[in-house]
């Protein structure tokens, strides 16, 4: 064989050594690139996920808190154990230390306002067969007296209500019952102020829930005279967090029954809570100016 020749077979065979080199070094890269790249996903997705998941349990978004509630203990059966107790001295010293009611407390127009704390004198006889302040008080529940702040004209009233998690409907959720409740309540209080003998009953109560009220939390209950006429009064509230959120609305409608002006209405005054300082509101609605503000 001449020496041409076999020069040629040679490069041939180098020829396809190189092409088969290079075809197995392009099929391992395109191998390995994928893994790679599968590799790369898999450490985003897991940082990801722990840094959200490190984040939804030191700050949970609200909604989560809907969907899966924590386990919480049940409320102490007993409301006067000394353990109830310490907790509603804490929860009166949070409600005492809350910005919204000192700074309503330091406004230009404070002296308007006169506070109250509905239940605080109400007879024990009565208030062991009362709702909300018997049945539902106590640690996990209603676990301290709501306080009231009212315009000595009975125009407006803000009130303050701990609502713990013994009143949900939803695990979490603050039973929409139990806002209706105290809804009544405290459009009530404005409306039976106004009424001519001081005793009055629901005639119409509607009710529009706005978002879901968390428990474990403050709720500020605001009332507003709209109407009265004779033996009828029309109010509004509403339900807001200390946030301002509006959580519920509501519109009502009570009545002063025929029969009234024979009836006593201290019991009524007693579980609505009068000025602590002895003084009695004044209606504008009867022609008489409000008290003049201290200098």
């Amino acid at each position: 064989m001449s020496s041409g020749l076999l020069r040629c077979l040679c490069q041939h065979r180098n020829n396809i050594g190189a092409r088969s080199s290079r075809l197995f070094s392009s099929h391992t890269n395109a191998i390995v690139q994928p893994k790679r790249n599968y590799l790369r996903t898999l450490a985003l997705v897991s940082v990801v996920g722990i840094g959200s998941y490190t984040a939804g349990a030191v700050a949970p978004h609200p909604i989560f808190a809907f969907i899966a509630p924590r386990l919480a203990p049940g409320p102490p059966s007993d409301p006067d154990s000394p353990e109830s107790l310490a907790y509603a001295t804490s929860m009166e010293e949070a409600l005492q230390s809350l910005p919204l009611l000192n700074s309503l407390r330091s406004q230009p127009d404070a002296d308007e306002w006169y506070e109250a704390r509905p239940y605080r004198h109400f007879p024990e006889e009565r208030r062991v067969n009362n709702l909300t302040a018997g049945a539902l008080r106590g640690p996990g529940k209603l676990s301290i007296k709501p306080l009231v702040r009212s315009k000595w004209d009975e125009s407006e009233a803000i009130g303050f209500v701990h609502v713990g998690r013994g009143l949900c409907g939803h695990d979490g959720i603050v039973h929409g019952g139990l806002l209706a409740t105290l809804l009544d309540e405290s459009l009530a209080r404005t409306a039976i102020n106004n009424l001519p003998d001081k005793i009055g009953v629901t005639a119409n109560l509607s009710i529009n829930y706005r978002a879901p009220t968390f428990a474990d939390q403050f709720i500020i209950i605001k009332v507003r005279l709209l109407e009265k006429r004779g033996r009828k009064v029309q109010v509004s509230g509403q339900v807001e967090d200390l946030k301002g959120n509006v959580l519920v609305e509501a519109n009502g409608t009570f009545v002063q029954p025929k029969y009234a002006s024979m009836l006593s209405n201290s019991v009524v005054k007693q579980a609505m809570g009068e000025p602590e300082n002895g003084r009695s509101p004044v209606l504008l609605s009867d022609g008489v100016p409000p008290p003049a503000r201290k200098s």
